[in-house]
């Protein structure tokens, strides 16, 4: 079955907001949800955007921690684990990329992986590589791991210091590390720098796309774009009555927001700009061309995230150009229950990887 393909011109198909919510005084474990989960206003999403230009993303005290080449099918890649530093914590990130390609001639893929368990460079990179590369063509790929996660290659772990910081702190770090893949792969070309992003990945590549002005393109598979929709204000009630979800990033919000919150010993305006700042779709109008794919019947992150940044997309006015979007029915938080998903991810990413 083919998926239903959202384009930008039906925004009349779907013109409620995820944000609005108007059944009255709906109180949970303490907390007034009315309140939580009302519409962000412009004053907060400035805040947040503000924050975002006050910090200092730079990459410090870069440095090769390992470095190794590899043959994967016919072809040979150069792979380099680097650590930096981004205002205090040292970050874990891998870069891969062809032997013996010519300087500045490669489109860099920024790779942004699902869960809490970090990123495999063998398992994953790679893979994602060969699966690409055999339509698009060589590249420069850039992987981030996340605060207090694991690099994993080659049978070594690298690990990210900590403290963890979902969605938030995950964008600084993958910022810094493009910087560093810049400078330490000779074939990357700065000009051209996609990302892709599955889950609490798509997230994060969504948010980067809004605040980093070197992405040219984003593929999001199945990530969370509204913290202030049906699908979390669901779970975060089951977090506040003592039941919460296994989910990507839920222990780190939960334990260091909601119980503090239920607890009286945080304030809501504090929680709400932590929502704020983890919704892509708050800040849909700065970002590049964006394609989305979601399962209808997805278990993980509920489609109704893909709905919510659909409806933002179209009240921005987002043309086909700079908007596509894909449900796919009954696919599931997997992008190979996603009929053809990889094929148009690739047709998607074709700009970014044309030789100029």
């Amino acid at each position: 079955m083919r998926p239903t393909r959202i384009l930008p011109a039906l925004a009349l198909v779907l013109t409620f907001s995820a944000c609005d919510y108007t059944e009255s005084e709906r109180i949970v474990g303490g907390v007034n949800f009315d309140v939580l989960f009302a519409q962000p206003s412009l004053s907060e999403i400035s805040a947040i955007q503000a924050d975002w230009a006050s910090r200092d993303v730079s990459s410090r005290s870069a440095r090769v921690e390992f470095s190794k080449t590899v043959q994967s099918g016919d072809k040979r890649y150069q792979v380099t684990i680097v650590s930096h530093t981004v205002a205090g914590p040292r970050h874990m990130g891998g870069v891969v990329y062809p032997d013996g390609a010519e300087p500045g001639s490669l489109p860099v893929l920024v790779y942004l992986h699902g869960g809490d368990g970090g990123a495999s460079v063998d398992d994953e990179a790679l893979a994602l590589i060969g699966l690409f590369e055999s339509t698009l063509g060589e590249m420069v790929m850039v992987i981030p791991s996340f605060r207090d996660e694991a690099l994993r290659f080659d049978g070594r772990t690298f690990t990210s210091e900590g403290p963890p910081s979902p969605w938030d702190r995950d964008v600084d770090d993958a910022m810094a590390l493009l910087s560093v893949a810049l400078d330490i792969a000779p074939a990357a070309d700065p000009d051209r720098v996609a990302l892709m992003g599955f889950s609490r990945g798509a997230g994060v590549a969504l948010l980067m796309g809004a605040r980093d002005e070197r992405v040219d393109r984003v593929v999001e598979f199945f990530g969370p774009t509204d913290f202030f929709d049906s699908f979390v204000q669901d779970v975060t009630e089951e977090a506040l009555l003592g039941a919460p979800r296994d989910l990507p990033g839920l222990d780190y919000l939960n334990g260091t927001f909601l119980q503090p919150l239920g607890a009286g010993t945080l304030a809501i305006d504090d929680v709400r700009s932590e929502l704020v700042r983890r919704s892509a779709v708050l800040f849909v109008d700065g970002m590049p061309p964006v394609q989305l794919h979601h399962g209808t019947a997805d278990p993980v992150v509920a489609v109704s995230q893909a709905r919510s940044l659909i409806r933002a997309m179209q009240r921005e006015g987002k043309t086909e150009a700079e908007f596509e979007g894909f449900l796919y029915e009954g696919g599931v938080h997997n992008p190979l229950t996603l009929d053809g998903s990889i094929l148009r991810a690739a047709a998607f990413l074709e700009p970014v990887f044309q030789t100029p």
